[in-house]
């Protein structure tokens, strides 16, 4: 009996150093922070939801939430004097914030996109008006940040288009105010950009925005990796793979890998009589079997595309994008080491779309 006496104090003891030791291990734990650094590439998969296809692309993203980390609905505008003004009618304003609280329920952080949308059109004087007044641009800037405080988004994305070359400076001061005002809150801040492979570009809109200066500014700049061939084009591959490519590789000279996101169309184009009008690829699918049209795949561009005959005797050309081609463009975000991507998800898209991204991008879980 002597001899456990001396035992029990001697285990007594060392349960006591082992919980001394673990509290100091917890408390180191606690006061160090935690390591920092560029996200690793291909972790971010973002879902661009314009408010036309909010619902269903909802459904969809909520049932691939193990792959999409993100989601920006496109539902933000301008009014004609350049105040933030909503994009989608009052009367689906109902619908809008349902589709928001099934996101927040499936706890994917919301970046909404804010665009120079006005009155259902792009527009350039309102955005003109904001980027050339001072005081504007302030109480623009203060009530994006407002506006993303209010409603516990995680960020915003700025999607201001067809600017003029003479609004690089004034462009680059607004994202660089912004940048600032978003950090200072936590949040974060995407830009949109036309892709391009020079900074020139092919025209005034690829000048007015400075890469190099906008990356220094946000979190993500995402690429607009699309519409190569448009509704004024004539037809063709709506995002060329070598254009991707040569897009990506202009864009890392200018801008950190660990910033990029590249967009990826989920549509495509429907030429008649020298315009085009977009298509999902589920309409795209339905013409091309109510037609009995042979579906070709093009290998230089990694695109779909078929011709068919209207009833009215006129001849259609289709190119559109489908699981392989989105894959393909996953395949070069990857290999260039960027952040990521983001998906246009203009409708009803290709449903093998989010197994090739699985299986193309090294994604968070």
């Amino acid at each position: 009996m002597r001899q456990n006496k001396p035992l029990r104090r001697i285990g007594g003891s060392i349960w006591l150093l082992a919980l001394i030791t673990i509290s100091v291990l917890v408390v180191v734990w606690m006061v160090t922070p935690r390591p920092t650094g560029p996200p690793p590439p291909g972790s971010l998969a973002v879902a661009s939801l314009p408010f036309w296809n909010l619902g269903n692309g909802t459904k969809v993203v909520v049932q691939n939430q193990d792959t999409v980390n993100e989601v920006s609905p496109w539902i933000y505008g301008l009014d004609a004097e350049g105040r933030l003004a909503k994009q989608y009618p009052p009367e689906q304003t109902a619908e809008v914030q349902k589709q928001l609280a099934q996101l927040r329920e499936a706890d994917i952080p919301i970046v909404p996109s804010l665009a120079n949308i006005t009155d259902g059109y792009w527009a350039y004087e309102p955005v003109a008006k904001v980027l050339h007044d001072p005081a504007r641009m302030h109480r623009h800037v203060a009530d994006i940040v407002e506006l993303v405080k209010r409603e516990d988004y995680a960020g915003i994305d700025i999607d201001y288009e067809n600017l003029r070359a003479g609004d690089r400076q004034a462009f680059t001061a607004f994202v660089t105010e912004l940048g600032r005002a978003m950090d200072a809150e936590g949040k974060t801040l995407s830009v949109a950009v036309f892709a391009k492979d020079s900074d020139a570009g092919y025209d005034e809109r690829n000048v007015a925005q400075d890469y190099a200066a906008i990356g220094r500014a946000v979190d993500q700049v995402r690429l607009m990796g699309y519409d190569y061939a448009w509704s004024t084009s004539p037809p063709g591959s709506v995002a060329p793979i070598s254009w991707v490519r040569d897009v990506l590789r202009y864009a890392k000279t200018q801008i950190p890998p660990d910033r990029i996101v590249l967009g990826v169309p989920l549509y495509g184009y429907d030429w008649v009589d020298g315009h085009g009008t977009a298509v999902t690829w589920l309409q795209a699918f339905r013409l091309a079997t109510e037609h009995r049209a042979k579906v070709n795949y093009d290998a230089p561009t990694q695109s779909p595309w078929f011709r068919y005959t209207d009833a009215q005797g006129r001849e259609h050309e289709v190119w559109f994008e489908n699981a392989p081609s989105s894959k393909a463009k996953f395949e070069a975000a990857r290999g260039s080491g960027i952040r990521g991507v983001y998906l246009w998800m203009f409708g009803y898209e290709d449903t093998d779309t989010w197994r090739e991204l699985r299986g193309s991008l090294q994604i968070d879980s």
